[in-house]
Protein backbone atom coordinates (compact mmCIF):
# COMPACT_ATOMS: atom_id res chain seq x y z
CA UNK A 1 0.00 0.00 0.00
CA UNK A 2 1.60 3.56 -1.24
CA UNK A 3 0.82 7.18 -0.37
CA UNK A 4 -1.28 7.14 -3.56
CA UNK A 5 -4.19 5.73 -1.59
CA UNK A 6 -4.18 8.98 0.32
CA UNK A 7 -4.45 11.00 -1.95
CA UNK A 8 -7.58 9.28 -3.29
CA UNK A 9 -8.85 9.82 0.33
CA UNK A 10 -8.23 13.28 0.12
CA UNK A 11 -10.11 13.72 -3.15
CA UNK A 12 -13.03 11.81 -1.72
CA UNK A 13 -13.21 13.97 1.07
CA UNK A 14 -12.39 17.76 -0.23
CA UNK A 15 -15.62 16.40 -3.25
CA UNK A 16 -17.59 15.66 -0.05
CA UNK A 17 -17.13 19.07 1.78
CA UNK A 18 -16.77 21.07 -1.68
CA UNK A 19 -13.12 22.51 -1.18
CA UNK A 20 -10.51 22.15 -3.81
CA UNK A 21 -8.14 20.52 -1.67
CA UNK A 22 -7.72 18.29 1.36
CA UNK A 23 -4.70 17.60 3.31
CA UNK A 24 -4.79 14.47 5.41
CA UNK A 25 -2.85 14.51 8.63
CA UNK A 26 -2.72 12.60 11.34
CA UNK A 27 -4.84 14.33 13.77
CA UNK A 28 -7.01 17.30 13.56
CA UNK A 29 -4.81 19.16 16.92
CA UNK A 30 -1.68 18.36 14.11
CA UNK A 31 -3.82 20.02 11.00
CA UNK A 32 -4.85 23.42 13.51
CA UNK A 33 -1.44 23.31 14.80
CA UNK A 34 0.24 23.47 10.96
CA UNK A 35 -2.21 25.51 9.68
CA UNK A 36 -0.91 28.35 12.48
CA UNK A 37 3.12 28.02 11.67
CA UNK A 38 1.91 27.84 8.21
CA UNK A 39 0.36 31.70 8.88
CA UNK A 40 2.99 32.50 11.95
CA UNK A 41 0.11 33.83 13.87
CA UNK A 42 0.07 35.07 17.34
CA UNK A 43 -3.31 35.32 18.32
CA UNK A 44 -5.80 33.42 18.33
CA UNK A 45 -9.50 33.03 20.18
CA UNK A 46 -10.72 30.07 21.69
CA UNK A 47 -14.26 29.15 23.10
CA UNK A 48 -14.42 27.68 26.71
CA UNK A 49 -16.19 24.91 25.48
CA UNK A 50 -13.89 23.12 23.43
CA UNK A 51 -11.31 20.25 23.34
CA UNK A 52 -8.61 20.83 25.39
CA UNK A 53 -5.54 20.16 23.15
CA UNK A 54 -6.37 23.79 21.41
CA UNK A 55 -5.71 26.18 24.26
CA UNK A 56 -2.68 23.51 24.90
CA UNK A 57 -1.26 24.33 21.21
CA UNK A 58 -1.73 28.03 21.97
CA UNK A 59 0.60 27.34 24.99
CA UNK A 60 3.37 24.95 22.79
CA UNK A 61 3.18 27.87 20.10
CA UNK A 62 3.89 30.29 22.32
CA UNK A 63 0.26 32.05 20.51
CA UNK A 64 -1.79 34.73 22.68
CA UNK A 65 -5.40 33.42 22.98
CA UNK A 66 -8.01 34.41 24.39
CA UNK A 67 -11.00 32.98 25.80
CA UNK A 68 -14.73 33.51 24.31
CA UNK A 69 -18.07 32.75 25.40
CA UNK A 70 -18.90 31.35 22.10
CA UNK A 71 -22.03 29.02 22.02
CA UNK A 72 -20.54 27.09 18.68
CA UNK A 73 -21.95 24.49 16.30
CA UNK A 74 -20.32 22.43 14.24
CA UNK A 75 -17.18 24.65 14.20
CA UNK A 76 -15.70 28.02 15.67
CA UNK A 77 -13.19 30.52 14.20
CA UNK A 78 -9.84 30.55 15.64
CA UNK A 79 -9.15 34.16 13.81
CA UNK A 80 -9.23 37.05 11.75
CA UNK A 81 -6.54 37.02 10.11
CA UNK A 82 -5.46 36.58 6.40
CA UNK A 83 -6.84 33.22 6.25
CA UNK A 84 -9.84 32.39 8.63
CA UNK A 85 -9.08 28.55 10.77
CA UNK A 86 -12.01 26.89 11.64
CA UNK A 87 -11.77 23.94 14.08
CA UNK A 88 -14.16 22.40 12.46
CA UNK A 89 -13.54 18.68 14.16
CA UNK A 90 -16.94 17.73 14.58
CA UNK A 91 -18.23 18.68 10.87
CA UNK A 92 -19.68 16.36 8.80
CA UNK A 93 -21.95 18.27 6.02
CA UNK A 94 -22.10 17.88 3.04
CA UNK A 95 -20.87 21.27 0.34
CA UNK A 96 -19.91 22.87 3.88
CA UNK A 97 -16.42 24.36 3.51
CA UNK A 98 -15.90 27.88 3.94
CA UNK A 99 -14.18 29.63 0.80
CA UNK A 100 -11.20 31.19 1.51
CA UNK A 101 -10.18 29.01 4.66
CA UNK A 102 -8.75 26.26 6.51
CA UNK A 103 -11.10 24.04 8.18
CA UNK A 104 -9.66 21.51 9.71
CA UNK A 105 -11.77 17.96 10.77
CA UNK A 106 -11.08 15.26 12.98
CA UNK A 107 -11.65 11.04 12.12
CA UNK A 108 -11.18 10.52 16.01
CA UNK A 109 -13.36 7.41 17.02
CA UNK A 110 -16.09 9.20 18.63
CA UNK A 111 -16.65 11.40 14.92
CA UNK A 112 -18.91 11.02 12.03
CA UNK A 113 -15.77 9.08 9.97
CA UNK A 114 -14.66 7.41 12.89
CA UNK A 115 -11.08 6.14 12.01
CA UNK A 116 -9.53 5.86 15.45
CA UNK A 117 -7.27 8.62 14.64
CA UNK A 118 -6.38 11.43 12.10
CA UNK A 119 -7.95 14.44 10.45
CA UNK A 120 -7.63 16.94 7.22
CA UNK A 121 -6.92 20.01 6.69
CA UNK A 122 -10.06 21.55 3.69
CA UNK A 123 -8.39 24.83 1.52
CA UNK A 124 -8.85 25.77 -1.95
CA UNK A 125 -5.80 27.27 -2.70
CA UNK A 126 -2.68 25.07 -4.27
CA UNK A 127 0.14 26.55 -3.20
CA UNK A 128 -1.23 26.30 0.56
CA UNK A 129 -2.31 22.62 -0.45
CA UNK A 130 1.42 21.75 -1.09
CA UNK A 131 2.55 23.84 1.38
CA UNK A 132 0.53 21.95 4.07
CA UNK A 133 0.73 19.30 2.44
CA UNK A 134 4.65 18.85 2.69
CA UNK A 135 4.58 20.37 6.28
CA UNK A 136 2.76 17.31 7.16
CA UNK A 137 5.34 15.39 5.94
CA UNK A 138 8.50 16.03 7.06
CA UNK A 139 9.04 19.06 4.62
CA UNK A 140 9.20 16.99 1.79
CA UNK A 141 7.48 15.79 -1.01
CA UNK A 142 5.37 13.00 -1.16
CA UNK A 143 5.57 12.22 -5.08
CA UNK A 144 9.38 12.62 -4.89
CA UNK A 145 11.83 9.97 -3.16
CA UNK A 146 13.58 11.87 -0.61
CA UNK A 147 17.00 11.53 -1.79
CA UNK A 148 16.20 13.34 -4.77
CA UNK A 149 14.69 16.51 -2.47
CA UNK A 150 15.95 19.80 -1.69
CA UNK A 151 13.61 20.67 1.42
CA UNK A 152 12.53 24.52 1.37
CA UNK A 153 9.48 24.62 4.25
CA UNK A 154 10.12 23.36 7.96
CA UNK A 155 8.41 20.31 8.18
CA UNK A 156 6.52 17.92 11.23
CA UNK A 157 5.90 13.96 11.23
CA UNK A 158 2.10 15.20 11.05
CA UNK A 159 1.13 12.87 7.71
CA UNK A 160 -2.24 10.28 7.55
CA UNK A 161 -0.77 6.92 7.18
CA UNK A 162 -1.67 4.86 3.82
CA UNK A 163 -3.29 2.31 5.99
CA UNK A 164 -5.44 4.94 8.15
CA UNK A 165 -6.38 6.58 4.60
CA UNK A 166 -7.53 3.11 2.83
CA UNK A 167 -9.89 2.57 6.07
CA UNK A 168 -11.65 5.97 5.52
CA UNK A 169 -11.90 4.98 1.70
CA UNK A 170 -13.83 1.76 3.38
CA UNK A 171 -15.93 3.91 5.76
CA UNK A 172 -16.67 6.60 3.78
CA UNK A 173 -20.04 5.68 2.20
CA UNK A 174 -21.70 4.59 5.49
CA UNK A 175 -20.46 7.58 7.55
Amino acid sequence: MGFEIIKEFENKISKFFGSKYAVAVDCCTHGIELCLRYQNLSYINVPKRTYISVPFLAKKLGIQMQWTDEQWVDYYKLNDHFKPIYDAAVLWKKDSYIAGSFMCVSFQFQKHLSLGRGGIILCDDETDYWNLKKMSYDGRHPDIPWRDQNIEIFGYHYYMTPETAQLGLEKLEDA
